[in-house]
């Protein structure tokens, strides 16, 4: 199975279930109240559905469309909703007959569908003006007080809240938690390129940004990147504590450059000397704690990198570069010294030098009992949701250029991995949870969260909204939210010719 195809079945799958979940709090809180559902839909059905049935009063379906999914609450009104929508089409085609008639100068035809446009437009407002009266029954939402209507439009919002830390708790459970604390990288980091022009050093141990210490590893990457200002690092640096200052423009160029992979690595094992195999290699120039930093100019921290470049270059004369101590002799203080050393490289790829044995760097790992996931999976859900937000905050911010990197569906289900992985596929699926259910927030009409506001405002005014105004605003908030996917959509058809 293609790693495209994986990944494709991974977001349809996770979508499928957090689409269900949410339309599932729609229909359960509707119920409750006593409110009609007409239907059940996972994914939009213009047209035709995939598949459907009728289970009592409401029709259960799934959809081709697959941009989310619905409950059709009963409204009595739809009968003239339906009626107005046919009136239209037929004043629309009268009006073309209008304008045939008056270019052709055919008199007749032309009373005739002047007529029929007069009639038409009248037979509209009187529709329009039932809609207006027509009383609500007693198992429609419009009947019920503001405050269930309210609870039936956040219920959506709720379940997919509810569903992520379900999701998170599970995974501590049957995974527990693993993780890297930043004080445990007693070796410091290796850094790419781009983060060196950062102001970043190979073997640099990072303390704090802006002055908030580090504990899991992970969040530096994230901590720098999503900045809405300058960054001030501190770091360990050869023994001494150095502070510098890392421009936002120059993260954002990072961020738009995607040049964040890879940023930085814990350095696993450093190659220090503990001893000389031989007096000729002693003659060389190695000393006991010599850390080789480098071969042939060429950056290396760690034994895993070292001992293949050693292995390539077997034979010959390789110049290592070692860090050495050398205690100054009028301030007495310790300062670090790089010397070049001529090294021949023997036919096994050694140096003839003895290593000394160095603590490794351990990643710390959390079990869970089924008692102790449930607090914990609630605590990683809230701290997903106040990151989303921050991230959408920084996103209406010009000066973070972070709405350049809005993303649709391509984006969303490259973030699941080319090969099946369940740990991955509930870590993914709990994040976007979290920002449906934030998503669906945003005081947008047709959204959750216009629904919530013109709710809030009517339990407040203790009035509700107009109806033309709502029509009018619901006509906004779907040419917003059209907008919205054609940029995010678009953004990603952009990438994919970058």
């Amino acid at each position: 199975m293609s790693s495209v195809l994986i990944q494709a079945l991974q977001f349809v799958l996770a979508l499928s279930l957090l689409v269900t979940i949410h339309e599932l709090g729609h229909f359960l809180a509707a119920r409750m109240f006593g409110i009609r559902v007409d239907k059940f839909y996972l994914f939009f059905n213009p047209w035709f559905s995939l598949y459907k049935r009728k289970i009592g009063s409401v029709e259960f379906g799934v959809g081709w469309l697959p941009l989310g999914g619905y409950v059709s609450i009963y409204d009595s009104r739809e009968r003239l909703y339906n009626e107005e929508t046919a009136l239209k089409e037929r004043l629309k085609d009268a009006k073309a007959e209008l304008r045939k008639a008056k270019r052709s100068g055919n008199e007749a035809a032309v009373a005739e569908f002047t007529d029929a446009v007069a009639t038409l437009e009248t037979d509209i407002e009187r529709v329009r003006e039932e809609q207006r009266t027509l009383a609500p029954e007693p198992d429609e939402l419009r009947a019920k007080p503001a405050w269930q209507r309210l609870i039936v439009m956040v219920a959506g919002v709720f379940m997919n809240l509810v569903a992520a830390m379900v999701i998170y708790a599970g995974i501590l459970f049957a995974w527990g938690d693993d993780y890297l604390r930043n004080e445990n990288v007693v070796h410091g980091y290796a850094f790419s390129e781009p983060a060196k022009e950062l102001g970043f050093e190979d073997r640099d141990r990072i303390l704090s940004i802006d002055n908030e210490a580090i504990g899991n590893a992970e969040e530096i990457g994230m901590t720098l990147l999503l900045s809405e200002a300058d960054r001030n690092v501190t770091v360990v640096r050869n023994r001494d504590t150095v502070t510098f200052t890392i421009p936002m423009e120059r993260l954002i160029a990072m961020r738009e450059a995607r040049e964040f992979a890879g940023m930085y690595t814990p350095i696993q094992m450093p190659y220090v000397v503990e001893s000389c195999s031989n007096e000729a290699v002693a003659a060389l120039g190695y000393r006991e704690g010599d850390q080789i930093v480098a071969v042939d100019s060429v950056s290396a921290c760690s034994g895993e990198v070292i001992r293949p470049m050693l292995a390539e270059r077997k034979g010959q004369v390789a110049n290592v570069r070692v860090l050495r101590y050398e205690t100054d002799s009028v301030t007495l203080a310790e300062r670090p010294v790089y010397v070049e050393i001529a090294t021949p490289i023997n036919e096994e790829g050694m140096i003839g030098i003895m290593l000394k044995e160095q603590p490794a760097v351990e990643f710390t790992h959390v079990d869970y009992s089924l008692w102790e996931s449930i607090p914990a999976g609630i605590k990683s859900g809230i701290e997903q949701v106040k990151s989303y937000c921050e991230q959408l905050v920084m996103m209406v911010n010009p000066d973070t250029k972070l709405y350049k990197e809005v993303g649709g569906f391509l984006s969303i289900g490259s973030v699941f991995p080319d090969t099946w992985n369940w740990l991955a596929f509930w870590n993914i699926t709990a994040l976007i949870s979290v920002m449906l259910a934030v998503m669906n927030l945003l005081p947008i009409p047709v959204l959750d969260g216009g629904h919530v506001l013109f709710a809030l405002y009517e339990i407040i005014t203790r009035r509700k909204p107009n109806d033309k105004f709502m029509e009018v605003a619901q006509t906004i908030g779907f040419m917003l939210l059209m907008l919205l996917l054609i940029y995010a959509n678009g953004n990603d058809i952009m990438n994919l010719f970058k």
